[in-house]
């Protein structure tokens, strides 16, 4: 289905849900730090590790992605990893709201994540997990919340970027970063992939926040420049899917335990094609 539809909130609206870049918007509960803090510190952290390289020698591969778990409970978080391991993923993706922001749900998080040499695991905060000066421990478990993994196959490489949409906003030096970056890299490689927790995009009534209109027309403008050809956002609990230019934008179901849709996505990835599937774990 196209998103230039009917069913797209009018942009009037989300300009007034969007918030101010100094208030991060995060449900009614203050920020702590914003934005630009959180990307210098990224920007640090990432260039103490350099982006991660994942060398497959398969010709096809798998991608698994989920958000809003709202850890909590566990149950559907270790069905997903329990997939993707079995299923030989290359990566697996987490978007966001995986805990409450609480110290003690960061801990109950980490004991789920499996062995770096198992699978190789990538997250963004969404604001869920800011709650409570919650980036102190997204941080400590995972550093970077702005960054990019190559995925290496015999036939080509492909680009995976990570954005920190938590706030509500990207900030003007992560704009500038993934501009920067799709710029100088992105004919480097065959195909690539967004991964952000916000969704740009609403296709039902709902009050959760978007990121601000002008940050939307810059995205849309570098993915359709650039030729993203996936973009995955959760944070509105309810999947759906839309095109515009070679972009396709997908929402998540979240993996909250209870959740009567709860659902993870595989994304497929060839040498020709990117192809998704969602997964029920209710």
């Amino acid at each position: 289905m196209g998103i230039l539809n009917s069913r797209i909130i009018p942009i009037s609206l989300m300009l007034l849900l969007a918030g101010c870049e100094k208030m991060e918007m995060r449900g009614f509960i203050a920020s702590y730090e914003d934005a630009e803090e959180r990307f210098r510190q990224s920007s640090e952290w990432n260039s103490l590790h350099g982006p991660a390289q994942i060398n497959i020698n398969t010709l096809d591969y798998k991608v698994f992605a989920m958000g809003d778990s709202h850890v909590g409970g566990t149950r559907n978080l270790e069905l997903f990893f329990s997939d993707a391991r079995e299923s030989g993923a290359a990566a697996a993706v987490m978007v966001g709201d995986l805990t409450t922001g609480h110290a003690e749900d960061f801990n109950r998080f980490a004991a789920m994540i499996p062995p770096a040499d198992s699978l190789s695991c990538f997250a963004v905060p969404g604001n869920h997990d800011l709650y409570f000066n919650g980036w102190d421990s997204y941080y400590e478990l995972f550093g970077s919340s702005s960054l990019q993994f190559v995925v290496n196959t015999p036939l080509g490489s492909d680009l995976f970027i990570c954005l920190d949409s938590g706030g509500g906003t990207l900030g003007s030096s992560q704009l500038e970063w993934v501009e920067g970056l799709l710029e100088q890299s992105r004919e480097d490689y065959r195909h690539c992939t967004v991964f952000t927790h916000v969704n740009l995009f609403r296709f039902r009534p709902t009050a959760s926040t978007n990121p601000f209109v002008e940050e939307i027309r810059e995205l849309l403008d570098l993915f359709t420049r650039y030729h993203v050809e996936m973009v995955v956002n959760g944070h509105d609990h309810k999947r759906d899917s839309g095109n515009l230019g070679p972009t396709t934008y997908l929402i998540m179901d979240a993996l909250l335990d209870g959740f009567p849709d709860a659902s993870y996505l595989e994304l497929h990835y060839s040498d020709q094609s990117i192809d998704y599937s969602f997964t029920g774990v209710e």
